[in-house]
């Protein structure tokens, strides 16, 4: 179980004086066997206050067979995308968009103390995230607009790993409507400028953790592409996808009704939960080989037959 993971996680984004080092504090504090924890801090980009700083998080959990073991167990990253998590001093307090980070960090903090306990997985995971406190509203329809701190091409180059053999990629989003239940649900594949089936796997998986039909949503291919090129987007979710040649699946954390991630007291426990829960288990299933993203016989086929799609990453 995933509860104490996520009340400790948002019992620190509440806090004002969130910053990077306070997470890597409570990362580090399991005192797990070889576990990584990194901060980077970065200073905001224009329009945002440029005398800001935003702390790039980066957690290695090593795996029994993983390869930073020497062994070939692969490696799953996880994502948690956002703009920030507070938005002060408009705001008290974390925000809704704050879902995608509290997600990957509380599921590093249990698969941490989890290893601590002497359940170490087979193979390596990565979380990797940010933690900025201070970013701009902009008023927008049909909800209001929250600034990022840097753009999402630094986010990439922080954020995405070269080991990971895989993506999951953790945002919140509730300001549209396409997705109108409240929950989580999982997009279709995207790999090198392909976008795949919904990996029946991953289906599978969250139908498990959450006990009900999995919920999907869709993509166009312009969600898949770089976020800067004036084309509209979903939201963030998928961005990792230019950044790497290997397959990525955005996890939407989800609303019936159409929510501002700029929204306090907005974000749902229950989805957090469900979330944090699919998350772990995914580290635990790809780890052992037992988790597939895609049909490598059908990407295959795609390549042989069309060829390269690494135009829509560029």
């Amino acid at each position: 179980m995933s509860l104490r993971e996520i009340m400790d996680v948002c019992d620190l984004m509440d806090d004002p004086r969130l910053s990077g080092e306070r997470v890597a504090a409570l990362l580090r504090a399991p005192d797990a066997l070889g576990v990584q924890v990194e901060i980077k801090s970065v200073a905001y980009a224009e329009p945002e206050d440029t005398s800001a700083t935003c702390d790039f998080i980066k957690v290695v959990i090593p795996g029994a067979d993983g390869a930073r073991a020497g062994g070939d167990a692969p490696t799953l990253g996880l994502v948690g995308r956002l703009g920030a998590q507070q938005a002060q001093p408009e705001r008290t307090g974390y925000v809704s968009d704050a879902d995608g980070s509290i997600v990957a960090l509380a599921a590093a903090l249990r698969l941490i103390r989890l290893a601590t306990a002497g359940g170490q997985l087979d193979g390596d995971v990565i979380v990797t995230t940010h933690v900025a406190t201070r970013v701009s509203i902009t008023p927008r329809k049909p909800v209001d607009f929250m600034g990022t701190p840097v753009s999402s091409d630094l986010m990439n180059a922080f954020e995405v790993d070269p080991a990971m053999d895989a993506i999951l990629s953790f945002d919140t989003s509730k300001g549209n409507r396409l997705i109108n239940h409240r929950g989580v649900a999982i997009s279709p594949t995207a790999q090198a400028g392909y976008l795949l089936p919904v990996a029946d796997d991953l289906v599978t998986l969250l139908e498990y953790a959450t006990g009900e039909p999995a919920r999907t949503f869709p993509l166009a291919q312009q969600d898949i592409t770089p976020y800067d090129n004036g084309l509209r987007h979903f939201n963030s979710i998928m961005q990792p996808t230019v950044a790497t040649q290997a397959p990525v699946v955005g996890v939407a954390l989800t609303a019936r009704a159409v929510v501002p991630g700029s929204a306090t007291g907005a974000s749902y426990e229950s989805a957090l939960f469900d979330a944090t829960r699919f998350a772990v288990q995914a580290a635990k299933q790809f780890g052992r080989g037992e988790l597939s993203f895609v049909s490598t016989d059908e990407v295959d086929i795609l390549t042989d037959r069309y060829g390269s799609m690494d135009r829509f990453q560029k």
